[in-house]
């Protein structure tokens, strides 16, 4: 006895559907979603850190800035 296949959708008509199950469907969205948002997270980190590093690079040349012109003072 000749059996349809299983079929997603709904409908076992005996056509052939690329169509994942619903709940492997929203499995794979969520996951996309997922990972989307954590490359948006890790950007921002970045975006973040390279603030910082100039800051500190703003910090340090200031610092250069002053101690040079303590050591003029100390040469006269």
């Amino acid at each position: 006895m000749y059996r349809k296949p299983f079929l997603y959708g709904g409908k076992n008509d005996g056509t052939i559907k690329n169509q994942l199950p619903k709940s492997e469907n929203q499995a794979t969205k969520l996951d996309l979603i997922g990972s989307v948002i954590t490359t948006l997270g890790d950007a921002i980190t970045t975006i973040a850190a390279g603030l910082a590093l100039d800051e500190e690079l703003i910090d340090s040349n200031n610092n250069i800035e002053r101690l040079q012109k303590q050591i003029k003072q100390i040469k006269k």
